[in-house]
């Protein structure tokens, strides 16, 4: 979940002090309760659902397409 979770938020900043202490539950209540702390874009190949991209890295997301 952590990898999921948009520590670079203006709204993760009140969380930044806690995030050794957060669990995954914590943090997806924390998702739930405000959208805007996932990461995102999130890309997925349906082809290969293994192969995906977190955040929006224009490079990564490039190379996910073109293979």
């Amino acid at each position: 979940m952590d990898e999921l979770f948009s520590w670079r938020s203006p709204s993760a900043k009140k969380y930044r002090d806690r995030r050794d202490d957060l669990s995954d539950s914590d943090l997806i209540n924390l998702m739930i309760e405000e959208p805007r702390l996932i990461r995102r874009p999130i890309a997925i190949r349906t082809d290969d659902p293994g192969r995906h991209v977190l955040g929006g890295r224009k490079a990564d997301l490039e190379s996910l397409a073109l293979e």
